[in-house]
């Protein structure tokens, strides 16, 4: 693991528990599961450019899929 990866991490665990409590608290599944899995990526995805265009993507979901 190189320092970037690990950054990657923080940030995107600390944005995957804000959207944990916020789908948690409105009653909104899409958030939920978007936080769980933007805190667990980092552990599965070792390559810079993947892990932020899924990080990317996963932050995007939840305002893309609004119902």
């Amino acid at each position: 693991m190189d320092a970037t990866i690990l950054f990657l991490g923080v940030i995107f665990g600390s944005i995957g528990l804000g959207y944990i409590v916020y789908g948690r608290k409105q009653k909104k599944p899409i958030a939920l599961v978007s936080g769980l899995v933007l805190c667990g990526i980092p552990y599965f995805i070792s390559n810079t450019i993947l892990l932020l265009a899924v990080g990317a993507a996963l932050i995007a979901l939840p305002f893309l899929l609004r119902y």
